[in-house]
């Protein structure tokens, strides 16, 4: 069964001939009528996927901490940007904004932005943030200039991927094109090497690897990573990335789709199905290391919770709370920093400026990204 975009996407093939993993990830998640993530509500029970903020309160609460610590560090400036990338329900930042009240004018030096494209998902955002004032943009381009405090939770992991094979020829692009029926989409490699092959870093391009090895990159990603460092090194300020990944470039695929909080084939029923795929932190660390700023990390999420005082936290929210209260806590705090759950699998990295103090929740000394 295939879907109305999924339709589109075909007779587009049909006319102009296969596209890359990209353009069909691009078209799946952003088409301004059919993307998923333009007209889908993703997030809970009755959506596809569950983030962190979603799971439990403490999350956005040691967030907030987080920032509210680098605004300190950075020299309370006012105003300062803060900006949340993907922010879901608005659930992270009402959190985040509720745990630094006591913060002394950090409340008032915030000027909040929040970077979305799904318009169900703006009007959650709007419910939970309204006395905020919050501001929309379709591009973290599009936030105006100054010192800005950034949030990026699970938004990199739904930027377009560029899929390669490897072959005797060299690397070659996987492309989404049509079955014999001509309505069916299907993968399918590109006729000879690909130009964008250079994309992938140079540890995995240039390995001894067997022929029909796959590998991913992503563009947009590092361009992502190359925006925000500048814009932090040029006017001051510090981005927390929190996605799950890798640390280190590695062979593989690992695009996925999910719909209904249960694995389907990618290139089913798109506009209907969430796309996403591992984030390189290795390559997000060097496009920012190049671009001026300072890196730390990446950490597993479960260091990084412990560093900020997650388990201290869950207790000073048990001792007020019912029994049934008490295990639900507990199995929030195991998933959120379990290695065998999110702990590991999710990294967290910290972009920033030369001029502040090093971050909580990481180790001392910036990240070796050479």
């Amino acid at each position: 069964m295939t879907s109305e975009l999924g339709r589109l996407i075909a007779r587009r093939i049909a006319l102009t001939g296969p596209i890359s993993v990209a353009d069909f990830m691009a078209e799946a998640l952003g088409h301004p009528r059919l993307g998923y993530y333009r007209r889908a509500m993703p997030l809970g029970a009755a959506g596809d996927f569950t983030t962190a903020p979603e799971i439990s309160q403490m999350f956005g609460e040691l967030v907030g901490a987080w920032l509210a610590e680098r605004w300190q560090a950075m020299g309370c400036p006012a105003p300062v940007r803060l900006v949340e990338l993907g922010p879901g329900r608005g659930t992270l930042m009402a959190d985040a904004l509720r745990a630094t009240r006591a913060v002394p004018g950090f409340h008032a030096a915030a000027d909040l932005h929040l970077v979305e494209i799904s318009e169900p998902l703006q009007d959650a955002q709007k419910a939970a943030l309204g006395e905020f004032e919050p501001a929309w943009h379709p591009s973290v381009d599009d936030v105006p200039d100054g010192p800005a405090l950034m949030v990026a939770n699970e938004f990199l992991d739904a930027l377009p991927v560029r899929q390669f094979e490897k072959t005797p020829r060299g690397w070659t692009e996987r492309m989404v094109g049509l079955a014999a029926d001509g309505e069916t989409l299907r993968f399918a490699l590109a006729p000879g090497p690909s130009p964008f092959a250079s994309l992938l870093p140079p540890s995995v391009r240039n390995a001894d690897l067997p022929p029909g090895t796959l590998a991913e990159a992503s563009g947009p990603v590092a361009q992502l990573a190359t925006t925000i460092a500048e814009r932090l090194a040029r006017q001051g300020g510090w981005a927390l990335i929190v996605d799950y990944g890798r640390d280190a470039a590695a062979p593989g695929a690992s695009l996925q789709a999910v719909r209904g909080h249960r694995g389907v084939d990618v290139l089913d029923r798109p506009g209907e199905t969430d796309l996403t795929a591992h984030v390189d932190f290795a390559a997000v660390a060097q496009a920012a290391a190049a671009a001026g700023a300072v890196v730390f990390g990446p950490a597993g999420q479960g260091d990084f919770l412990r560093r900020l005082g997650i388990e201290q936290r869950a207790l000073a929210l048990k001792a007020r709370a019912s029994e049934p209260a008490r295990h639900a806590i507990d199995a929030a705090l195991a998933r959120l920093i379990a290695p065998d759950q999110m702990g590991t699998l999710f990294r967290v990295l910290a972009v920033g400026d030369d001029r502040s103090a090093p971050p909580a929740g990481f180790s001392n000394t910036p990240s070796d990204t050479t």
